[in-house]
């Protein structure tokens, strides 16, 4: 099993990006907010699922585990395959799908491309209460500092250039991954060292 891959950068077209890992090329399907994202030369993280078929193997990957967790419930969902479950997180964040599922509504999956009415509300019946909640539900006390923390560190990213769902979704992994880290400052830090430092420092000069 292929959970993650980190290589460099040596295709970027608009579903598959090609990641030179130690002198093998990894193929890898893609969302087109990873491809965007992902510079010719510049090294990449991505957290992968592995697609075995009779005729051939596949890799997806994500920027986020919580997308690639996102995805492994989709594809468990009768009638969604790879291909249809890929095209879902390109047409909604993480919390878009979650607040879809907690509200029971399977209008914005039958705007996707190759998802129909029946398979709409199977997603919406079957990933009920097998998702975090969005991640601006109410939540407890506890959770209020590092949600703050989330906020402004999402901020910042949109500031260096960022789009606002990939600060989101990096601002809520990096804040979950480093509990210990109190300060916008350090977090920012991580977080850039997960992104790489190229879309803020062209959109500063």
């Amino acid at each position: 099993m292929i959970a993650s891959l980190r290589g460099t950068v040596v295709h970027a077209g608009a579903d598959t990006v090609i990641l030179d890992v130690a002198g093998v090329g990894y193929a890898v399907a893609v969302t087109p907010e990873v491809s965007r994202g992902a510079h010719l030369g510049d090294e990449l993280l991505l957290h992968t699922h592995l697609i075995v078929r009779e005729d051939a193997m596949s890799l997806v990957g994500f920027g986020s585990r919580e997308e690639l967790a996102v995805f492994g419930a989709l594809i468990a969902v009768s009638g969604v395959g790879p291909k249809s479950a890929l095209g879902v997180l390109a047409e909604m964040s993480i919390d878009q799908i979650a607040q879809a599922v907690t509200d029971e509504a399977d209008a914005p999956f039958r705007k996707v491309s190759g998802i129909g009415p029946k398979t709409a509300k199977l997603i919406v019946v079957q990933l009920a209460g097998k998702l975090a909640p969005p991640t601006s539900a109410p939540g407890g006390s506890a959770g209020a500092a590092p949600q703050g923390l989330g906020d402004q560190l999402a901020q910042a990213l949109v500031g260096l250039g960022w789009s606002e769902r990939t600060a989101a979704e990096t601002a809520t992994q990096v804040v979950a991954d480093a509990p210990e880290e109190r300060t916008v400052s350090a977090l920012l830090r991580l977080a850039l060292a997960a992104l790489g430092p190229a879309r803020g420092e062209s959109a500063r000069g």
